[in-house]
């Protein structure tokens, strides 16, 4: 009898055991390849309201603007795009995480409505250091991404103690949404090491992937690599990455390089940032080239309005409105930067 309540613990230890690991792996290449092959030719945007300047005045309640969300998400749909990538905040779960989960669900009907997918952010390592809720400060004129924050801020970033609060911010995000065929995918962390952090990003990124495979949603993890110096975070993104997922902000011979370099992997990848005009990133040079290779495209940017991302990174205060926009497609009243520009994406969605 001993031997078999001993055998019969260890085929339980071993059950466990089995299915942690499963629950906690990363998709093989066969699978990843499998959930690609059932999309369609992915492109889109980088989505925020113009009436936001960042992720917590997009998502707060006194601030959550359905109404442009639903017009400009008509845009985005008028034009062929079928994917959004949006960030999220975790302040604004500390502070109301239902009311915060009915809006994010309130977003993906009005997205599923106009048949486009949904890719979430969590964490960003980018702009500024010290997000508060509550009213958010008014754009400074020209200045790129004046009012955009940190998830988490510093504070909490460099505090391994308060990461727990994060932990239940992730899990409980994704447990609500893991079956959601809504999403097509969680972006787990935007530019870890961006910010001046550098180094400093890793234990938070090993974190939020711990975290996330406890939960193992059935959408795909992804963290896109967006520095070729990085190498450290490049080799673990790109092998804990159940989907590829990059930035490119070069131009065309540049990025077909690195089309081809991550052809390597064997697994399928997208590129969730890019197009920036002065850079000779353009919807013009590299459309075709995503599309060549069915590579998923997402440029930053689409209405112009308080993030300023129409000027260039580091523009300085007072700048006046640019003859060559850096980022963004309409203006807030729905008329394009450049028709050009717009004709073709519709010749390449197919919407033409």
């Amino acid at each position: 009898m001993h031997l078999i309540k001993k055998a019969v613990s260890s085929l339980l230890f071993l059950l466990i055991f089995l299915s942690t690991v499963a629950q906690q792996r990363i998709w093989s290449a066969k699978q990843a390849n499998a959930w690609y092959d059932n999309q369609p030719w992915l492109v889109g945007c980088n989505y925020i309201p113009n009436t936001a300047i960042n992720q917590l005045e997009m998502w707060q309640a006194e601030t959550f603007d359905t109404a442009t969300i639903q017009k400009e998400l008509g845009w985005a749909q008028d034009i062929g795009f079928n994917v959004v990538r949006v960030y999220l905040h975790n302040l604004v779960w500390q502070n109301d995480p239902e009311g915060f989960k009915q809006r994010i669900n309130s977003f993906l009907n009005i997205a599923d409505a106009k048949k486009i997918k949904t890719i979430f952010v969590f964490f960003d390592d980018c702009w500024n250091k010290d997000p508060h809720p509550g009213i958010q400060p008014e754009p400074k004129k020209g200045v790129h991404n004046s009012g955009w924050v940190q998830s988490p801020g510093e504070h909490m970033h460099n505090d391994s103690l308060s990461w727990p609060v994060l932990e239940k911010y992730v899990t409980d995000i994704l447990t609500t949404f893991k079956k959601d065929k809504r999403i097509l995918l969680w972006d787990l962390y935007n530019e870890p090491g961006n910010g001046g952090y550098q180094e400093t990003s890793m234990p938070l990124l090993k974190n939020i992937f711990k975290w996330a495979w406890s939960v193992r949603p059935s959408q795909p993890l992804s963290v896109a690599t967006w520095d070729k110096k990085l190498t450290a975070y490049n080799s673990y993104q790109l092998t804990h990455s159940d989907v590829i997922t990059f930035h490119n902000y070069n131009d065309s011979a540049n990025l077909e390089a690195e089309i081809r370099m991550l052809k390597s992997n064997q697994r399928p990848f997208l590129c969730t940032e890019y197009m920036a005009r002065t850079n000779n990133s353009r919807f013009s040079s590299h459309l075709p080239v995503f599309k060549k290779y069915l590579v998923g495209a997402l440029n930053w940017g689409f209405v112009s309005g308080k993030t300023n991302t129409i000027y260039p990174w580091n523009s300085p205060e007072g700048t006046t409105e640019p003859t060559l926009w850096f980022h963004d497609v309409f203006r807030p009243d729905g008329t394009p930067f450049d028709e050009k520009e717009v004709a073709l994406i519709k010749q390449l969605t197919n919407r033409k």
